[in-house]
């Protein structure tokens, strides 16, 4: 009688800690808009969405736009440095940095480059540097845009991103079987951690991403080995965007955003 007692108060421990944590989340405000794809904010309160392949910033029911039909549709945003904003066009090989007011500052089209790139990925990189994913060598590289200047500084590693995000120290991808790895500027290649399996995903820092599954959102902290559900009000979602403890949800009715709070 006495084991069982002991094996029921280890069990029930057991079963308290391997159940998620509640992140609390404070509904902020909800934004109507109409897009078909929401990118983020910036640090000044702008908001960015892409509407018809059109790139649109917004605030204040004021808006500037960018188009390019020449270069089809946008493959991905960068926009960390909000004064000069990344669009990476892949099926054209190219890349537009804009100004803050969505000027056309530089077209970068890499199949006209010395070295060979067929660029898979692109972010922004300190010392106007770019980082490149190159399909044809399976190599991550830097290049300078304003000297036209590539260079490899990885090792080669097979094409399987599922996922990707770099900043201006960094870049981050996770592989088709889970596996997040990070690659700094020197070329060291870094497996992080096996995330768990998402329909989204976005990495918060070294220590910390957030993922959706089934619409079911929550922050996973590999340090603390921790995991945090989030409630949201959405019971679907198109996108979720994640800075500076604000969650933005994107629906077809528009942004919602929340405050929150990991206890």
């Amino acid at each position: 009688m006495k084991n069982l007692i002991v094996l029921f108060f280890f069990s029930s421990i057991a079963a308290v800690f391997g159940q998620s944590q509640k992140a609390v989340s404070s509904k902020l405000n909800h934004i109507a808009i109409d897009a078909d794809q929401f990118i983020g904010y910036d640090q000044f309160g702008y908001y960015y969405s892409i509407k018809n392949n059109t790139f649109t910033k917004t605030k204040d029911n004021k808006s500037l736009e960018y188009k390019n039909i020449s270069l089809g549709k946008i493959s991905k945003v960068d926009m960390q440095n909000p004064l000069k904003i990344i669009l990476f066009y892949e099926d054209f090989n190219s890349v537009i940095i804009l100004d803050n007011q969505l000027n056309e500052i530089q077209k970068i089209n890499f199949s006209e480059n010395s070295i060979p790139i067929v660029a898979n990925a692109i972010g922004i990189a300190t010392q106007n540097q770019l980082w490149i994913y190159n399909s044809l060598t399976q190599q991550i590289g830097l290049y300078d845009y304003l000297k036209n200047d590539y260079k490899s500084i990885s090792t080669s590693f097979p094409q399987s991103i599922k996922y990707y995000q770099s900043n201006l120290t960094a870049f981050y991808w996770v592989d088709k079987k889970n596996d997040w790895y990070s690659c700094d500027r020197f070329g060291k290649i870094t497996k992080i951690t096996n995330t768990a399996d998402f329909d989204q995903i976005e990495i918060v820092n070294e220590n910390q991403y957030l993922i959706s599954k089934n619409s079911i959102l929550s922050i996973e902290d590999i340090a603390k080995k921790e995991k945090y559900e989030i409630e949201i009000l959405e019971k679907t979602f198109k996108y979720f965007s994640y800075k500076d403890q604000i969650l933005s949800i994107f629906t077809s009715e528009g942004i919602t955003n929340y405050k929150i709070t990991i206890p």
